[in-house]
């Protein structure tokens, strides 16, 4: 589909401004927002000029007139309005958990499991984008894998304030501490936090590794952009520090840092790849990895790997199996 016409469903949020700089950075033209009725009427930046946000409404996202969707929008909205804009013919990519787990709808990584976006184009057309942390975790864990065999993962997460919202940005960047309560961004299910089973189920998803054992302990840090994850990995044989850098210097959207550099939230912010770096021999563990890695959650860890499965989805369309 050579000039679609894309619109971003929750524009004005954190990742949905992201989506469209990535968008006018690509070149689309045709791209429409829509935000709720506070931001109606209202303009964005869009490459050298700017995009009038119109309301979200099931009339106005069912109207057929709009090729794809990108929706940056909380779950009981995607719930309500992906249906009705898939119903209306149009390919959908939603970055809520709305869909991520429910049997039938892909989850996908572009580097991991391309195929399934490209699957979605015979059934209803909607496919789940995943957790910010799921997205750069499967990126270094999928080519590992390929070589060595995963036995088990434990991983510990360090997530900056822009995976709870703009508002949450912008009281950490106006110093107030008691506006970001860092104990209360996810909710419990049981002894595990909701962003920890989303974590561990999103992987297996992806990875198609239903049975692999997955610990996640996941916490919020005052930093404003930029999530980094400690990863503790074992493997079916052995797998050298060295051979595993290799692996993952060839493997796409990773970069590999050697000391004296290593992974940060400042490095990895404004930037698409997921970086990795203290790879080094878990000694408690037989065959295993320790990995530290950083990425910025809001482009390649949301809208940019959306954008990509988009544009997986659009080449399906121009090209028909």
């Amino acid at each position: 589909m050579g000039n679609p016409t894309i619109g971003v469903v929750g524009a004005t949020g954190a990742v949905g401004t992201i989506t469209l700089e990535l968008l006018a950075d690509r070149g689309y033209e045709r791209v429409r927002a829509f935000a709720s009725s506070r931001s109606a009427g209202s303009q964005l930046p869009y490459g050298s000029g700017s995009i009038l946000v119109e309301e979200a409404t099931p009339d106005s996202l069912g109207a057929g007139d709009i090729d794809l969707f990108l929706f940056s929008v909380g779950t009981s909205a995607s719930r309500e309005f992906v249906p009705v804009a898939s119903g209306a013919g149009a390919m959908c990519i939603d970055k809520s958990s709305a869909y991520r787990l429910v049997d039938g709808y892909p989850l996908v990584v572009p580097e991991v499991n391309a195929g399934r976006a490209v699957e979605s184009l015979e059934r209803d057309r909607i496919v789940a984008n995943p957790n910010c942390c799921t997205i750069p975790l499967t990126c270094v864990l999928s080519p590992l894998h390929a070589e060595a065999g995963l036995k088990r993962v434990h991983v510990a997460t360090y997530q900056s304030v822009s995976g709870a919202g703009a508002q949450r940005m912008q009281a950490l960047a106006a110093e107030a501490p008691a506006d970001h309560d860092l104990a209360m961004d996810w909710s419990w299910e049981g002894d595990d936090s909701d962003e920890e089973s989303k974590l561990r189920a999103e992987t297996q998803k992806i990875m198609e590794l239903p049975d692999l054992p997955i610990s996640a302990t996941c916490v919020r840090v005052p930093v404003l952009v930029g999530h980094s994850e400690a990863i503790w990995a074992e493997f079916e044989r052995p797998l050298g520090p060295e051979e595993a850098a290799e692996i993952l210097r060839a493997a796409p959207s990773v970069q590999v840092l050697d000391l004296p550099e290593f992974p940060t939230p400042k490095d990895a912010a404004g930037g698409d790849d997921v970086l990795v770096g203290r790879i080094r021999r878990d000694t408690a563990a037989e065959n295993g990895l320790a990995l530290f890695l950083s990425n910025d959650n809001l482009r390649k860890g949301a809208a940019l790997n959306a954008i990509q499965i988009a544009e997986l989805m659009l080449a399906g369309v121009a090209s028909p199996s």
